[in-house]
């Protein structure tokens, strides 16, 4: 680790990312965060300056602002932490999953471009991934999943929506969404897991603020290699041992929250929970999490403190 404070730009410091981001340097004496006049940070040549004056920006934008500021780049010492969606799946870039390899972790710390993973896609790749890596899980197994999460994953603008004294009488329930089957993470949950074919992915919000639960059911029968939910636990439990970011949980700890799992149950954490449950006919695989800790700023400072070569889990709640 260098022994200067690091310069830390966060391009979209304003959003909910960005802002939890913020608030995680709030305590570290490594960090110098450039700050940007608020009434400028739109602004492509004022933006460009401080890119170019970090050591690391974090990208905290919509996708084509995300791969604006990478066009602003003129250091070729800067590098880049990129929370959107805009180069999740390119080979130019370290997908920002740590616990899934070596080759993962090492490309994180060597790289000076990382992608951090989608929310719901940080779910269901830490539970797919090493099935199929490991070949128990066909690649052409015709994967389906669900997810239920809290409101900040829609951003701002449905944050307000949810928090408004006088709402819609719907957002009192639980709403399916992404109906079209065309969800923006169900890319890199295809590529990077390698699966032949993209899931058929259920997203759900519902009326509590951030957490999330990513399950995915399989049969069996169907597996490459047949395996009740005792030995699926003890396969999840050795692939992520030493991880101190993921906890495979003990088989049928579930039953200590009434044999539910709470979509808010990981809210304010930083680290992702997994479980096996249902029988030797039928599994189901689930991480629960929150969507802004792991599933977000959590992941994008994870991935910083290994490009700095310090812990881990430094200012990170785990």
């Amino acid at each position: 680790m260098t022994e200067h404070k690091v310069r830390i730009f966060i391009d979209g410091s304003e959003g909910t990312t960005g802002l939890r981001i913020h608030e995680r340097f709030a305590k570290r004496d490594d960090i110098e965060l450039i700050p940007i006049d608020p009434d400028r940070r739109k602004d492509a040549e004022e933006r460009r300056k401080l890119i170019n004056q970090s050591d690391i920006t974090f990208l905290c934008l919509p996708d084509e602002a995300a791969r604006e500021s990478v066009s602003l780049i003129e250091n070729d010492k800067v590098r880049v932490i990129d929370t959107s969606t805009a180069h999740r799946t390119s080979p130019d870039w370290a997908y920002g999953f740590p616990e899934l390899s070596e080759e993962h972790r090492r490309r994180i710390r060597e790289g000076g471009r990382v992608a951090v993973p989608g929310c719901h896609a940080t779910g269901f790749i830490s539970l797919a991934y090493p099935l199929v890596a490991e070949k128990i899980l066909p690649a052409d197994y015709p994967v389906s999943a669900f997810s239920l999460t809290g409101y900040s994953g829609g951003g701002k603008k449905m944050i307000t929506q949810y928090e408004e004294k006088e709402r819609a009488a719907e957002l009192d329930s639980p709403r399916e969404y992404a109906l079209s089957q065309n969800h923006k993470h169900l890319k890199e949950m295809k590529e990077i897991t390698g699966l032949s074919r993209k899931p058929l992915f259920s997203p759900i919000v519902a009326d509590y603020y951030s957490g999330m639960v990513v399950s995915f059911p399989i049969y069996n029968e169907f597996l490459q290699k047949s395996s009740t939910p005792a030995e699926l636990q003890r396969f999840f439990a050795d692939y992520y041992e030493g991880e101190n970011m993921i906890r495979v949980m003990p088989l049928g700890a579930e039953a200590q929250a009434g044999n539910m799992l709470a979509g808010n149950a990981c809210s304010g954490w930083d680290g992702l929970r997994i479980y096996v449950t249902g029988n030797e006919e039928r599994l189901v695989l689930s991480a629960q999490f929150d969507n802004l800790g792991k599933g977000a700023s959590g992941a994008a400072i994870q991935c910083l403190n290994i490009m700095l070569g310090c812990e881990e889990e430094k200012g990170l709640n785990v």
